[in-house]
């Protein structure tokens, strides 16, 4: 009985409305269209963008006043004029001195992707058989362990000295650059697996082939989604330094060359267009790595 009065005079003393936590422009938002909470997102996010570049530049500008007074760092608005100039003539094409951006753009792309694809096609399938085998795992792991952590410009003198080409030179620092960050990534993939699935296709007395093909590979495609995406981000890092070193035509060779004419607005163009291509890379393989769950 005393128990009932207490829980009676608790409800009659605590009239107090409970205070909502949420911000009025949030509820409406909240209470809005999924087409104009997204409108909504979308204009916050263009927003804090160009807050963000507007001090940036602001800052870029403070830093380097004395440019047009002989500095060498070069403010924004000669970085703009450049820039106009370097897109102007992107696509003049009259070598072996006066090449277009695009056309040191093209050869970057195509050493990248030629030796990051080379290097999925043999890192995927070798991880999907050292993850179902611990034997060859245990065997090869230290070989590995040896090999990732070497710098792939390491692998430059030794390309140039067999291969003695520049171009597959370059294809092959980046394929040295890509394979084992894809290759970790599928053997981490395929210990996810849970084990209950591979008891299962055991009992069922599938071939390893089957096996590696039916339940192992669809199970580890997340994972080597994520090592291709980090793997793709490296190489494009890595190849600018490379050619630097081999020559030829290529972002970093054009950044090499500015930098002897002491064109600092020019290697600040092509630093944001590096930027900007690193960027829309990893946003295409991020796509990718969207649509695996729903695959």
């Amino acid at each position: 009985m005393s128990a009932e009065l207490k829980r009676s005079t608790d409800q009659g003393t605590n009239t107090e409305p409970k205070r909502s936590t949420s911000r009025p422009e949030d509820a409406g938002v909240k209470g809005a269209a999924p087409g104009t909470r997204r409108l909504f997102g979308l204009a916050k996010t263009i927003g804090l963008f160009l807050i963000v570049a507007a001090v940036f530049v602001l800052v870029w500008q403070l830093l380097t006043a004395g440019y047009d007074d002989g500095g060498l760092a070069p403010t924004p608005a000669a970085s703009w004029h450049r820039l106009i100039e370097v897109v102007s003539t992107a696509f003049v094409f009259r070598p072996p001195n006066d090449v277009g951006i695009v056309f040191h753009l093209i050869a970057s792309l195509r050493r990248v992707l030629i030796g990051f694809g080379l290097a999925a096609l043999i890192a995927i399938p070798f991880g999907l058989v050292l993850g179902s085998s611990r034997t060859l795992e245990s065997a090869l792991d230290p070989i590995v362990q040896v090999l990732r952590p070497v710098s792939p410009l390491a692998w430059l003198p030794i390309g140039l000295a067999i291969l003695r080409d520049s171009e597959a030179t370059a294809v092959f620092v980046i394929f040295m650059a890509s394979l084992w960050i894809i290759l970790i990534n599928t053997i981490d993939g395929v210990h996810r697996i849970d084990p209950a699935y591979l008891d299962l296709a055991r009992t069922l007395e599938t071939t390893p082939l089957r096996r590696i093909l039916r339940i192992t590979l669809p199970a580890t495609v997340p994972a080597i989604v994520t090592g291709l995406r980090t793997s793709l981000s490296t190489a494009w890092l890595v190849i600018i330094a490379a050619e630097m070193i081999v020559g030829s035509r290529g972002m970093g060779t054009f950044v090499w060359n500015e930098w002897n004419a002491m064109n600092i607005d020019s290697i600040v163009v092509a630093i944001l267009i590096i930027g900007l291509v690193g960027f829309l890379l990893d946003r295409a393989v991020a796509q990718l790595h969207r649509l695996v769950p729903a695959a």
